[in-house]
């Protein structure tokens, strides 16, 4: 529950990432000042949000690949930044297995997307699991 917490502040992060254009830690400091939550909800999402951007080149084309016939740019805000976690997790951090991190990222589009959100993200990442892992190791 607590690392579902980082990730919706993480998301919110992202959002202000691309709507202003803020830096993300410095948007988590400032709004972390605002709104205090425990520090091992803060670490995660600074942790997020800094593998996010030290991968996202990586992150964004593994969602191109996965999204044929639509660009990333056209990819709703909360979707996109969503898929960033979700692929960041299923990837590039060790510690939570890809189906928890595509479940997370399910739930994160039902709650702050559209309501086609769900399917989308779904989708995406479920190609993104074959793609990377393969058939075998679906399961994992």
């Amino acid at each position: 529950m607590r690392r579902r917490k980082a990730r919706e502040l993480a998301l919110r992060m992202l959002y202000q990432v691309e709507t202003a254009g803020d830096d993300p830690e410095r948007a988590l400091t400032g709004y972390c000042s605002l709104f205090p939550y425990q520090q091992d909800i803060v670490d995660y999402a600074k942790h997020l949000l800094v593998g996010i951007g030290t991968h996202q080149e990586q992150i964004d084309e593994f969602i191109r690949k996965a999204c044929e016939h639509w660009r990333i740019d056209r990819i709703a805000y909360v979707d996109k930044n969503v898929l960033r976690i979700g692929v960041f997790e299923m990837i590039f951090s060790g510690d939570v297995p890809p189906k928890v991190a595509i479940d997370e990222a399910i739930e994160m589009g039902k709650k702050y997307g559209s309501e086609d959100s769900r399917e989308f993200i779904n989708g995406v990442l479920d190609r993104i699991l074959k793609d990377f892992y393969g058939e075998d190791r679906q399961n994992t």
